[in-house]
């Protein structure tokens, strides 16, 4: 028991510590009311766009190496670094880029909960999710898969439950590759409609304007269509 609260106070801390050290020096650079204005969000995409054009491998292999980092250590989730993919990088190189870095940072979060987090995992998953073990022992690969396409779990967690089952960290990677690629699509497209709807207007377009966009309005449907189909499958995915 012990043992376990020093583990959650050093994740804890080191976690805060990140976070504080990043917005320092973000904010040292831009102000609340800078990053919130339009003007900026615009010159800021014709920075990047220029910087894309002239080395997208380098602009790529940086956002990996964040979105690397936005899953472990800083434990964030799918979607806002899925709509930047797509606003930076386009929705085809944003999406291989995000779906890479997604699945390498979850990679290295579930090795990390495999070594410090399994004992604290199993005590308070396991009888929830004990259902799930027979189907992973039955074929490990295929229900990774569809268990990160269906998702239904909070995306840190989706990357530290597999600890109960003891899964192969190549199907762990793989299987988390190819199930997010559907919703990271999606969340990828939008990001790169947003870009082009900033492109195509100087001032701050309507909210209308950019919910009937076509480049908008086909993602988040196709988007809650997914979410519809998800939630069908959970009913038996997740059933005992």
């Amino acid at each position: 028991m012990e043992k376990t609260k020093k583990i959650k106070l050093f994740i804890g801390l080191s976690y805060l510590t990140l976070v504080i050290i990043f917005l320092f020096f973000f904010f040292s650079k831009f102000t609340l009311q800078e990053i919130t204005s339009y003007e900026f969000i615009k010159e800021n995409r014709l920075y990047f766009i220029e910087l894309k054009n002239s080395n997208l491998f380098l602009v790529s292999s940086i956002f990996l190496l964040l979105t690397i980092l936005w899953v472990f250590p800083f434990l964030g989730f799918g979607s806002p670094i899925a709509l930047l993919g797509g606003f930076i990088l386009g929705k085809w190189v944003g999406t291989i880029i995000v779906v890479l870095g997604l699945s390498i940072g979850a990679t290295f979060l579930y090795i990390f909960g495999n070594y410090f987090l399994k004992n604290i995992i199993r005590d308070k998953f396991l009888n929830r999710f004990e259902t799930l073990e027979i189907k992973f022992k039955d074929s490990e690969f295929i229900y990774l898969l569809i268990y990160r396409f269906i998702g239904g779990v909070p995306w840190q967690l989706s990357c530290l439950l597999p600890t109960l089952f003891n899964v192969r960290i190549s199907n762990f990677f793989f299987a988390t590759f190819i199930g997010i690629i559907p919703q990271i699509f999606l969340a990828v497209s939008i990001g790169d409609g947003l870009e082009k709807i900033i492109e195509e207007n100087t001032k701050v377009p309507k909210f209308t304007d950019i919910i009937f966009s076509q480049s908008i309005y086909i993602p988040i449907l196709a988007f809650f269509s997914l979410v519809l189909i998800t939630i069908f499958l959970r009913k038996f995915f997740y059933r005992k």
